[in-house]
């Protein structure tokens, strides 16, 4: 019997080619779709793990999680320099980490902070040592830069037309190991650097200096651009002088705090005394499960959107065999004339479609697979988060919903076969 269905597939391979191309795409489609979604989601929740809490001005909680984890550029409202003062000094508070951002190089953010962060990210560096002065840094594990090699900061992108600083030179002493996260492509400086070239030495200044403030923690760079010369500087700094991150209620205004609490009840304690008409405390990972119902909300729409495709697809491969099997109606009544079974019948006409439908599936398997592995790795090219691609048990049930639907769908022309009688059918 099965000889026989190749035969047959063999001699009209063109016709079922054409359809195993379309099943493969229809089934490519739902399983893109679910294996992208959950990347997006293991990816982004693992690059979340490390950043326990976040302390920011009163604002967006989405805008100042895609910020501060994701280091997506926005202009962030600064919070005064004396929160970060307070949370530094909290005996719940393990780690308080200020950031500041705006400037670039090379195409990756220069991002302000401090050596306990980086020690957090990435506990023991993949080369070099951390930076002990104002005017060394650390890079990110996919940042080409070698150790020893100058970065020379500029406001915002070299894109959007960025002024290169003349204040100061990076050198890089160090390299972090993979985090998976977006700090992989960062290039991390001390926070007392940025403030310095931005010309934030202190409170007392801070409302003198709300331009450039504003650029050094991610306004678009354009509107710092417009009110000053070509090369000139906001602020001198001292590349040689000792690092220095204790922080006082002088300490310039951040744009966020970074904390790791020492206990998961202090977590919630500090969230909530940051909650207040000033400033914001959030957990990323709330924000992010936020993110995910859209998110979800998305998948289900696009699978509402694959599926009905896969009908189309279903019910025109269905009229077409319907038609076939029509067109074979005098070899089908030959051999009911010569005494085979109508149950041989029925599964030589339903082993020839199902074979096809399987065939389909699989490769569309396949195709979604390597379709969401492409995506993935140009996301991750973009953004420095790993997304996993991979299947799941739950998955078993998509791929046998597959199977179930094309096992019932190709009995339709089966039992179509059976229609006339043999008489009729060798007399037509």
């Amino acid at each position: 019997m099965i000889a026989f269905i190749l035969a047959d597939l063999r001699r009209f391979w063109s016709g079922a080619l054409a359809v195993v191309v379309l099943i493969a795409l229809s089934v490519a489609l739902s399983v893109t779709v679910t294996l992208q979604e959950r990347a997006v989601r293991l990816g982004s929740a693992r690059a979340a793990e490390k950043f326990d809490l976040l302390v920011g001005a009163a604002g967006s909680e989405t805008q100042l999680a895609l910020s501060a984890v994701f280091l997506q550029p926005a202009p962030l409202p600064l919070m005064e320099g004396a929160v970060l003062s307070r949370l530094a000094d909290d005996p719940r508070v393990a780690l308080a980490a200020p950031v500041g951002f705006g400037d670039s190089a090379y195409g990756h953010p220069i991002v302000g902070t401090t050596s306990g962060f980086i020690s957090s990210l990435s506990p023991s560096l993949s080369q070099g040592a951390m930076f002990s002065r104002l005017g060394e840094a650390v890079v990110g594990s996919d940042v080409a830069l070698s150790i020893g090699a100058e970065i020379k900061p500029m406001h915002g992108t070299a894109e959007t037309g960025g002024e290169t600083h003349t204040a100061i030179a990076y050198k890089v002493t160090g390299r972090m190991a993979p985090t998976g996260t977006a700090w992989d492509r960062a290039i991390l400086v001390p926070i007392r650097a940025v403030w310095q070239l931005h010309g934030m030495h202190g409170e007392e200044d801070h409302h003198d200096h709300d331009d450039d403030a504003a650029d050094a923690h991610g306004a678009e760079p354009h509107e710092h651009a417009a009110g000053h010369e070509e090369g000139h500087e906001h602020g001198h700094v001292d590349a040689d002088a000792p690092l220095d991150e204790h922080f006082d209620a002088q300490t310039p205004g951040v744009p966020a705090v970074l904390v790791k609490p020492k206990t998961i009840a202090d977590a919630y304690r500090l969230r909530q005394e940051y909650r207040t008409g000033t400033t914001l405390g959030v957990f990323p990972a709330e924000v992010l499960t936020r993110l995910y119902t859209t998110l979800g909300d998305a998948r289900s729409l696009l699978l509402a959107i694959a599926l009905g495709t896969q009908a189309i697809v279903i019910a025109a491969i269905v009229l077409v065999t319907i038609m076939h099997v029509g067109s074979r109606r005098r070899q089908i009544g030959a051999l009911r004339a010569l005494g085979t079974p109508i149950h041989s019948i029925v599964v030589l006409v339903w082993g020839e479609l199902f074979i096809l439908f399987a065939a389909g599936i699989a490769l569309g398997i396949a195709l979604g697979y390597i379709a969401a592995l492409v995506i993935s790795a140009r996301l991750a090219a973009s953004t420095a988060v790993r997304l996993p691609v991979g299947f799941s048990f739950d998955d078993l049930w998509l791929i046998g919903g597959f199977a179930a639907v094309a096992a019932i769908i190709s009995i339709v022309p089966a039992f179509s076969a059976l229609r006339s009688s043999p008489a009729a059918a060798l007399g037509a």
